[in-house]
């Protein structure tokens, strides 16, 4: 999207200066940008590129001089990160597509279709189904019967949206996320191998899996509004009570949320991230990549946990912790110190048995 750089300083409330008319085609690293691009060296190291590449205007720190860096404008950002979401947000790129409902698209007759909606090729949308006013289905979604999709949100390509599930306003679900599956939730007709182990620590020789019968998920999938849900990601839906994913709450991709999970408001939930049946993430927690946490565990607000932490029990609200198992980081960090001195230690330990005679 072209922009005027005057345009692009009222949509992102930056202080500008210099030649604010000049036309903007992008956003590029310093060094590779082009005279149409805005370079983006928010801190000095970064403006070092900036005499390697073309740029008339740069996105530059607070007080930073412009003209003797040779541009024509600039930028200025208190804050580099936020500034990277305003400039980023004023130049994306629109949907692509127009209100209206595609020919090859399958809409039920009693799915309720808002204003200025978007449905894109191949599309399905279910028996009862309510799509808001504005919303964007791409190629290939599928929305079930009796779902619920809030005003703005989008579907990206090849999403699966299951019956019965609500999707708030203004959401994003990248392409083939999986909304509201069946949980995977088994039990065996006798007592099985995973009450033995967990009752005694072991498995009794009469607690064989011999079969395994599913426990069918009569709930589904609540999410709130402002949510967005990465691609290849799956939620399961509830076993009788709905799956909960709270407000503002950011998913990556190709994270499993199990049945009957609650995650809170503006959560922050990375790659990889696998969360057993029925844990609860309180409000504004942070989920590091590959996080694992165990069914029935509840993890307090404000908490951290590093990336590959494995938790199998509650966590205190305000923890930082890391590792397998999860500790607090200061005791975690205690450890590993001790961990990186053991071989050095055993090189001691041989030398004094050599001295022994041992």
């Amino acid at each position: 999207m072209r922009r005027t750089l005057s345009d692009i300083a009222e949509a992102t409330g930056l202080a500008a200066a210099g030649r604010l008319d000049l036309v903007i085609a992008g956003a590029a690293e310093p060094a590779a940008a082009g005279p149409d691009d805005l370079a983006m060296a928010m801190s000095p190291k970064f403006a070092e590129g900036l005499a390697a590449g073309k740029a008339r205007a740069a996105v530059l720190w607070e007080g930073a001089d412009w003209q003797a860096l040779g541009l024509e404008a600039a930028l200025f950002a208190p804050r580099a990160r936020v500034a990277l979401a305003a400039v980023t947000e004023a130049l994306a790129p629109g949907h692509g597509l127009a209100p209206g409902i595609h020919p090859t698209a399958i809409v039920a007759d009693d799915a309720e279709i808002g204003a200025d909606v978007a449905i894109g090729p191949f599309v399905v949308i279910g028996a009862g189904a309510r799509i808001g006013d504005g919303a964007v289905l791409h190629a290939h979604a599928t929305v079930g019967d009796g779902a619920a999709i809030g005003a703005r949100t989008r579907l990206c390509e090849g999403v699966r949206i299951a019956h019965a599930v609500r999707i708030g306003a203004d959401c994003l679900v990248h392409a083939n996320a999986v909304i509201g599956s069946d949980g995977f939730s088994f039990v065996t007709p006798e007592r099985g191998a995973v009450e033995s182990a967990k009752e005694t620590g072991a498995v009794a020789s009469d607690a064989r899996n011999v079969a395994l019968r599913r426990i069918h998920s009569l709930g589904a999938v609540d999410v709130g509004d402002n949510v967005e849900i990465g691609a290849a990601t799956t939620i399961d839906r509830g076993t009788v009570a709905d799956t909960r994913i709270g407000a503002g709450t950011k998913i990556d991709n190709q994270v499993q949320i199990g049945h009957n999970v609650r995650v809170g408001e503006t959560c922050l939930i990375c790659a990889q991230v696998g969360l057993a049946g029925s844990s609860v993430v309180g409000d504004r927690v942070v989920l590091g990549g590959k996080v694992g946490v165990a069914d029935h565990v509840r993890i307090g607000n404000d908490s951290v946990l590093a990336a590959t932490s494995a938790v199998g029990g509650n966590v205190p609200a305000g923890s930082v912790l890391m590792g397998t198992p999860a500790l607090p980081r200061a005791e975690y960090m205690k450890i590993l110190m001790v961990l990186r001195r053991l071989p050095r230690l055993a090189d001691k330990v041989k030398e004094m048995q050599k001295k022994l005679g041992l």
